[in-house]
């Protein structure tokens, strides 16, 4: 499978606290992989510096067979790799249709856009119900609806998820797993981290676990869930 995105020895760094530690993995074309882990573990700082938020310490970042590090965080978006952020980070006074048309910002195809916020609706209905509501007046889960659909609009290649079911019931995380099977059955790629390593673990072709600032075990989603130290760390069994 071709690699779509990959890490290698990557190093990231708040002042003198290194948070990411040398790590390396690829995404490849069409899979889910999952990055599990405590709080702390260096996930979301892995994800930021990925999305060109975060500048790194060492190491390379590939994506699309192109060195990342010279470009800038919208230019990132360009190319095709989309970060829908831990904590959602909607504009609440916003409607949700323009809270999605933000996210195709980089865009001019009028057309194209309209159709993707048709495809928006239809992967999350409760949003093309209220598409004129202030989004602010969205419940948790329905706001990560709005994140992830603003995230699709640039039209990614890669789709990188952070903590999307945190906070939620268990009702919407488990919509919110449904739809990221769903993306990726219509050919997303997917980054996903996650602290709900069952749900994370289950749909994901492949998995890393992270613990202060390192990847200490990786493997497939399936072998990771069999795995007796990844089931008494993250699985909560003895």
């Amino acid at each position: 499978m071709t690699a779509l995105l990959e890490v290698e020895d990557l190093k990231v760094a708040y002042g003198k606290i290194e948070a990411v530690k040398g790590i390396s993995f690829t995404v490849g074309e069409g899979e889910v992989v999952t990055l599990i882990g405590t709080n702390g573990a260096g996930k979301t700082t892995t994800l930021r510096t990925i999305s060109g938020l975060l500048k790194p310490l060492s190491g390379r970042i590939t994506f699309n067979g192109e060195p990342l590090n010279k470009y800038r965080a919208d230019q990132i978006v360009a190319l095709g790799l989309a970060h829908s952020p831990e904590g959602r980070h909607i504009f609440p006074r916003m409607t949700i249709e323009d809270n999605l048309r933000l996210g195709a910002y980089l865009r001019s195809d009028t057309d194209g856009i309209n159709k993707d916020i048709q495809r928006a609706y239809d992967l999350f209905p409760i949003l093309g119900e209220r598409r004129r509501q202030a989004a602010g007046t969205l419940s948790g889960g329905e706001q990560q609806m709005l994140a992830m659909g603003r995230a699709l609009m640039s039209q990614p290649k890669l789709l990188m998820l952070d903590e999307p079911s945190m906070g939620l019931s268990p009702i919407m995380m488990q919509k919110i797993m449904e739809t990221i099977v769903e993306l990726k059955n219509q050919g997303t790629t997917i980054l996903l981290v996650e602290q709900n390593a069952q749900a994370a673990l289950s749909l994901a072709d492949q998995g890393h676990v992270m613990e202060v600032g390192n990847i200490v075990l990786s493997g497939t989603g399936t072998n990771l869930l069999t795995d007796e130290s990844v089931r008494k760390a993250y699985l909560g069994e003895d």
